[in-house]
């Protein structure tokens, strides 16, 4: 398990938290994490003087099913103000029922929102050898989660990285380093407007009572 912090542990408990929850996208399967999107995303942070900790709870093959299993303990541990969700591009390539993948990533959702969080939900979609039917009702997940319950939707995280070979290692899955300020770029948007949001409202930060950000 990938579970990194920058900056340095002893400048924790002054930052709020974005927590990332996802699979080898964002663990930085096959390239130095340290080129990763999650850590460009820490840099970003830092340059626009934002003041938030990014940690990092990605774990490569991890599945909804997984995510939502360690979901509480991580919330529990790092009380995050922003958690965002990248998960469910494993449980597509297993053929998982659609039913599954909807209810684990909205138990997700449910949980970070309950613990104070905003909840920034990664959008994926499948190759289209998974057959038409398949494909389009697991893209259709994602935004009809975040309709449900108010999330942010980053609508495609592999948005101009996934059918570009010079993005992607050799394996045709992963996206490689030169790909990760594209994905950073994807997930921006929605980071971008959380932040905005939570700093017209600084009381929540941290814990309390919480809502998801459009």
């Amino acid at each position: 398990m990938l579970l990194a912090a920058w900056p340095p542990a002893h400048a924790a408990d002054a930052a709020p938290v974005l927590l990332v929850v996802g699979d080898s996208l964002s663990a930085g399967y096959g390239i130095d994490p340290a080129e990763g999107w999650v850590a460009l995303l820490q840099e970003r942070l830092e340059a626009g003087g934002y003041g938030y900790r990014v940690v990092n709870a990605s774990i490569s093959g991890d599945t909804t099913t997984g995510g939502l299993a360690r979901l509480p303990r991580a919330l529990e541990l790092h009380r995050p103000a922003i958690v965002f969700i990248e998960l469910g591009g494993n449980d597509g390539l297993r053929a998982t029922p659609i039913g599954v993948i909807h209810d684990n990533l909205s138990a997700m959702a449910r949980l970070a929102m309950e613990a104070g969080a905003r909840v920034i939900l990664a959008g994926m979609q499948m190759p289209p050898n998974y057959g038409p039917r398949y494909t389009a009702r697991f893209a259709a997940t994602y935004p009809a989660v975040a309709e449900a319950l108010g999330t942010a939707l980053v609508p495609f995280f592999l948005d101009h990285v996934a059918l570009d070979a010079a993005l992607m290692q050799h394996d045709g899955i992963h996206p490689n380093a030169a790909a990760q300020p594209r994905l950073l770029d994807n997930a921006w948007p929605a980071i971008e407007q959380a932040l905005r949001s939570l700093a017209r409202d600084p009381g929540r930060r941290r814990g309390g009572a919480g809502s998801a950000a459009r």
